[in-house]
């Protein structure tokens, strides 16, 4: 295990994979502890050795840094002196076994949680070992014309927050952006930061943005700088020698059991914008290969409908109906072919506000109406499905007699400050309780339908490959050939992956580039 630390700079995360690679066996790995931590309770402690030698052990662990040095004048592991090397590796092998045994004793108490380890978690670990190391390919010239653009617009945006604020200044420093804003415009101080000065944080422009035109400019050049530094001008740069791109997925990170990543984080590549989408283009199938896209849709809401049992939500999803707009006809009191385009709007703010614990304040905020009147939307809404008030106050009393919710696979998420005397705290618990089953079962329903796909493209010798994994979505390289024929098996497999009492609706499509596939 510690030569593979000097392998791969002593990124841990890695050792399962190398493990994998091979065909060895994780038991009794630092991964195959950090995995028994992470399904036995996400939120207890972070998952890496020395913190899980404190935790369940109480035994503080030598850092490496201590044998290999610090900084630039850290070394490889073959090259710290024997007598010095030999006790820490040891150590390192008796505490991985000790946590192995121990953290194995404690998930075989719960057997839903060592199912979610064994069926779900563990045999993920070659499955997302195949995806890093096979990559994406980019079009890098793409990216850089468009940086290009992107520092293009800037100046523009520049130039017409300077003209609106009748002088130039610096937009990237809150110092200046605060005087001219508030000091020399007048703006309204909507919030302050710590220190007392008031705050110039995005959700207090996009608020002021409503009103005034500067906010508006100066957020807009934020979202372009961010899109020019962190996509555009760095993906090239994190290209490897095969000319593709080799992202890092995490499992033990995320508390709901949804997988992250980094170098660079796919999460966040933007879609919601003209802009962000045009950064997917640049994601490229190789010649005599397209893209394929499978993403389940509105998969939180059918998980809530299955939960709750709201006879309304069943109804809608089983006829495969528009659920914003059914969801409007109701709260509306209007037909469904009467729902204009702004009340569907406001009915899927409703939707999926509800599910993620929003006040009736915040969607007043998002919808940019009237406490009051969101406060009757927000009625009217249970008042129509109240199957989904009955579960949201049912799950509170859960989480407040249990300390923990469950997905549907039993992966349980703790809510350590469901009771605390904090006000702020506790409200913020109770909204995790309502949407952590759903987002949680949502991962674990990915997840299972990663390891079904990856095992029928390998088991039936399929020319396809699994090469991403972003939120509710697949993406895969398929063989133009074969494309049609994998995209209608991929929509199957992940349809399947789980049995709700509502269909689980994947949508799919093939294309050159991402974006096209989406």
């Amino acid at each position: 295990e510690d030569a593979n630390k000097a392998k791969v700079g002593h990124h841990l995360k890695y050792d399962a994979h190398i493990f994998a690679r091979y065909d060895i066996t994780l038991a009794g790995t630092l991964e195959d502890s950090m995995l028994q931590s992470y399904a036995l309770n996400s939120t207890a402690s972070r998952h890496d050795m020395d913190s899980l030698a404190q935790h369940y052990l109480g035994l503080a662990t030598t850092k490496y840094e201590t044998v290999a040095g610090k900084g630039a004048k850290q070394v490889t592991f073959d090259k710290v002196d024997l007598d010095i090397a030999a006790p820490y590796a040891a150590e390192d092998a008796d505490i991985t076994l000790r946590l192995h045994e121990h953290l194995g004793t404690e998930l075989a108490k719960t057997q839903s949680l060592a199912n979610v380890y064994s069926d779900i978690e563990r045999p993920l670990v070659p499955v997302l070992f195949d995806m890093e190391e096979h990559g994406v390919l980019l079009d890098c010239d793409a990216l850089h014309v468009q940086s290009k653009e992107l520092a293009d617009s800037m100046a523009e945006l520049e130039q017409k927050a300077h003209a609106l604020a009748g002088k130039s200044f610096n937009l990237g420093s809150p110092k200046q952006l605060t005087e001219i804003l508030f000091d020399e415009q007048g703006l309204p101080v909507l919030r302050k930061t710590p220190k007392g000065a008031p705050s110039t944080a995005e959700d207090v422009l996009a608020e002021l943005a409503a009103e005034y035109e500067l906010p508006e400019v100066i957020l807009e050049y934020r979202s372009v700088s961010k899109l020019k530094s962190t996509y555009t001008d760095k993906l090239p740069t994190l290209i490897a020698d095969d000319d593709r791109l080799h992202t890092s997925y995490h499992q033990a990170v995320a508390a709901t059991g949804r997988l992250s990543s980094s170098d660079p984080n796919l999460q966040n590549i933007p879609i919601r914008t003209a802009m962000g989408r045009r950064i997917r283009q640049a994601f490229i199938a190789p010649k005599g290969y397209r893209l394929l896209a499978a993403d389940y849709s509105q998969i939180e809401l059918r998980i809530m409908a299955h939960l709750s049992q709201d006879a309304g939500l069943l109804k809608a999803f089983a006829e495969d109906a528009d659920v914003h707009r059914a969801t409007a006809a109701e709260v509306f009191g209007v037909s469904l072919d009467t729902v204009t385009s702004d009340q569907r709007r406001s009915a899927k703010a409703i939707n999926f506000g509800l599910i993620y614990g929003m006040s009736a304040f915040g969607l007043a905020r998002q919808l940019n109406i009237g406490r009051g009147e969101a406060q009757k939307y927000v009625d009217l809404y249970f008042e129509r499905y109240p199957g989904v008030h009955d579960y949201m106050e049912r799950t509170r009393r859960q989480a407040h007699d249990n300390g923990y919710v469950e997905t549907l696979k039993g992966r349980r998420l703790y809510l350590p400050e469901i009771k605390s005397r904090n006000a702020q705290r506790r409200q913020y618990a109770e909204r995790s309780a309502i949407n952590a089953p759903m987002q949680g079962s949502a991962a674990d329903i990915i997840k299972l339908a990663m390891l079904d796909v990856h095992h029928w493209i390998r088991s039936a010798n399929i020319d396809a490959r699994l090469i991403m994994q972003v939120h509710d979505e697949l993406v895969l390289e398929v063989a133009n050939d074969a494309a049609e024929q994998i995209m209608s098996e991929v929509t199957q497999r992940m349809s399947r992956a789980t049995m709700i009492d509502v269909p689980l609706k994947v949508d799919a499509a093939l294309g050159d580039n991402w974006d096209e596939a989406h």
